[in-house]
């Protein structure tokens, strides 16, 4: 399978992996990734709060216009 990655690609990237940072920093590295998968999701959260308020802002901005207008 072209592009894909089964178990084999998987052991053979932990290996190297262990070869470069060792067995010890390994549970500080998987701690640091899932901080920043937290950070991001939080973020993409904040980021759709704020969308919907920028949308509630501009409707009633609209709506007061076409109220003034008639």
């Amino acid at each position: 399978m072209i592009g894909g990655i089964g178990v084999p690609e998987l052991l053979i990237i932990l290996v190297i992996v262990l070869i470069i940072f060792g067995a010890g920093k390994l549970p500080q590295i998987g701690g640091n990734i899932g901080k920043a998968i937290r950070n991001f999701k939080a973020g993409v959260r904040e980021d759709e709060v704020e969308g919907s308020r920028q949308e509630q802002i501009e409707e009633k901005t609209t709506s007061t216009k076409e109220e003034t207008k008639v």
